[in-house]
């Protein structure tokens, strides 16, 4: 049998994620393209359980592996893996055997394949004002869901823009998925996520040497997504020294990892989303005038749900049909007093909180209707204010805010607001609490919250928290 490592570059090329498996159901090979899907690499992921790995319910219920130890056809079923950031992905999961010349098994291989795009493809055709998985219908939206075709067939940089929450994640994977990239990778980096030292690692890659600990070769983000879409968000934060690395890359395509004075050509187009005003940035000489020109060929710009006219009220629809599917449930919607509440809130968290929200209604209402006491208890604990809109287009400007997590996820007995307290002062008790509970450690605290490392990290630096 020919050595597997012969056709480490050809399985590299294969757009779905491939494992390669030894009849224990170790993992012996990993692809480029199951390393972007679930973020282990063949170094982490060697000699583990597949089980441990791809985590899904196939795995579970049904394993394809184990069902083929007295069949030899290959298997293929729908399923869903949970990758290395805990998102839940829907993945179709075909398994054969490698057989010997005698007929013996071997080992196993088995292909994912990402089917998030055809499901949103479905689901945005269900919505009557959609693109993809993006729902509004105010002026705002419909002008940007003319827009997004247009610039989706093109390879020219992209700057989104709005405050946290708006959704400008959704807008840079709506664009990859309907263009000619789709079947590409999706790389997302957060910029403010790590140390500068530890980022450009990331994004860039390295060699073995290139310093302290720095034992393997690493391909880095740009290579995994060669032929797809690099979404860098935060943006703001890239450190002074990486936005010259990346100027050069937009100006030549051509990346080098650290230590190493062979270039690769990364053939990838470049989304960056910000929350921070960057024109603003440049004038204070924190951010370079020319990587802004560079990066902002075409612009998109999220409204604040508080000025998306109609919005609400749709979303809470979308939202609720979402999670009573998701979970089952037989609840026919929001009491009028609910809507009433929910209509007249300034989401300063934006789509994200008003998500948050409706997802911890639908999950701790037992009723055929959702009522005023089924929502956050932060909602019902604000005070009469003229901040508040009386009607669905009276909308107050607030201030922004840092991203919200769903109430209830930590506290059982929330503290009511007093007059002159504001979310971000919730969010940093939560916060605190959260530290408190776990001893101070600061992977259990995003656990308890539901948050990622990188964003409790970041919260913490905003709130100048002591940790």
């Amino acid at each position: 049998m020919t050595n597997p490592i012969d056709f480490t570059h050809l399985i590299d090329e294969i757009p779905l994620g491939v494992l390669i498996l030894d009849t224990d159901r170790r993992v012996v090979f990993l692809n480029r393209a199951f390393e972007v899907l679930s973020g282990f690499s063949l170094t982490m992921a060697y000699g583990m359980k597949c089980y441990n790995i791809l985590r899904g319910t196939a795995c579970i219920a049904n394993c394809p592996v184990l069902s083929m130890k007295n069949d030899n056809r290959s298997i293929s079923c729908k399923s869903d893996m949970i990758n290395l950031n805990r998102q839940r992905l829907p993945i179709r999961m075909t398994t054969a055997s490698i057989l010997d010349d005698q007929d013996h098994t071997k080992g196993f291989i088995e292909t994912i394949e990402d089917i998030r795009l055809s499901q949103n493809i479905d689901w945005g055709k269900s919505a009557a004002y959609s693109f993809a998985n993006i729902v509004g219908r105010c002026p705002q939206m419909e002008k940007i869901f003319q827009t997004l075709p247009v610039l989706a067939q093109s390879d020219a940089s992209i700057l989104i823009t709005g405050e946290t929450g708006t959704g400008k994640d959704l807008v840079a994977e709506a664009i990859h998925q309907t263009s000619g990239r789709e079947s590409g990778p999706f790389i997302k980096i957060n910029c403010g996520a790590l140390p500068e030292t530890l980022l450009e690692s990331e994004i860039f890659g390295h060699q073995k040497g290139a310093f302290t600990g720095a034992v393997e070769n690493k391909p880095g983000r740009f290579k995994l997504a060669h032929n797809g879409t690099i979404f860098l968000t935060e943006i703001g934060d890239l450190p002074r020294p990486l936005q010259v690395k990346l100027l050069t890359f937009l100006d030549d395509k051509i990346i080098y990892p650290l230590g190493s004075t062979k270039g690769f050509r990364a053939n990838v187009r470049i989304i960056a989303a910000t929350h921070r005003n960057l024109e603003q940035m440049v004038k204070q000489g924190s951010f370079r005038k020319d990587l802004l020109f560079r990066l902002n060929v075409a612009r998109i710009h999220l409204p604040p749900l508080r000025e998306r006219d109609g919005d609400i009220r749709l979303l809470i629809d979308h939202f609720f049909n979402y999670y009573k599917q998701q979970l089952d449930k037989k609840i026919n919607g929001f009491s009028k007093n609910s809507l009433t509440i929910l209509l007249n809130y300034n989401y300063e968290g934006n789509i994200r909180e008003l998500k948050n929200i409706v997802e911890y209604a639908v999950n701790v209402s037992n009723n055929l209707m959702i009522e005023p006491h089924h929502l956050p208890s932060y909602l019902l604990d604000l005070p009469p204010s003229n901040e508040f809109r009386r009607a669905p287009i009276e909308r107050h400007a607030m201030t922004q805010n840092p991203d919200p997590i769903p109430e209830g996820a930590l506290f059982r007995n929330p503290t009511p607001l007093n007059t002159q307290e504001k979310w971000p002062a919730v969010q940093r008790e939560m916060i605190i609490d959260a530290l408190r509970k776990s001893n101070g450690k600061k992977n259990k605290a995003a656990e308890l919250l539901g948050w990622g490392r990188s964003t409790l990290w970041r919260k913490i630096k905003l709130f100048k928290i002591d940790s």
